[in-house]
């Protein structure tokens, strides 16, 4: 449902507040289909808080987006979906292992996408967080 709505969807991501709409309704739904799930979600959220410089905020086509000194390095829908931004090296590196997936709009950037489904893909997703916050204090500490 995620993916049709973004393919053939996704202009309505230009009228204010339809995406952030839509993905409360995707949280309301997990809420009431898989409830582990707003779990996992939220420990991911528990544990970025708890780095240095961090913030998160609300990503503005829906979902948390999780930031350093203000610049996003990821964002998790509410349906799971984790993005990631790292570079094209990493990703090749993290695509030949399989778990992750080209971004689902951005697919020749470096930018990625990993779904939650279980809670072994949470640890997993906290690891692929852990690296693009550590890519980005170590670019913008070099600037």
């Amino acid at each position: 449902m995620f993916s049709f709505v973004v393919k053939y969807l996704g202009f309505l991501k230009s009228i204010p507040l339809i995406a952030i709409l839509y993905d409360s309704l995707i949280r309301l739904w997990f809420f009431a289909t898989k409830p582990q799930l707003l779990d996992w979600l939220d420990d991911i959220e528990e544990m970025i808080s708890k780095y240095p410089n961090t913030s998160i905020t609300v990503h503005k086509y829906g979902g948390t987006q999780f930031n350093y000194l203000n610049k996003e390095f990821g964002h998790l829908h509410s349906n799971g979906l984790l993005d990631i931004r790292l570079n094209k090296t990493i990703k090749q590196q993290l695509l030949k292992d399989g778990k992750i997936q080209n971004h689902h709009v951005f697919k020749n950037s470096g930018w990625i996408s990993f779904y939650i489904t279980n809670e072994q893909d949470c640890k997993y997703a906290m690891g692929l967080l852990l690296l693009a916050y550590e890519k980005k204090t170590s670019i913008l500490k070099s600037t």
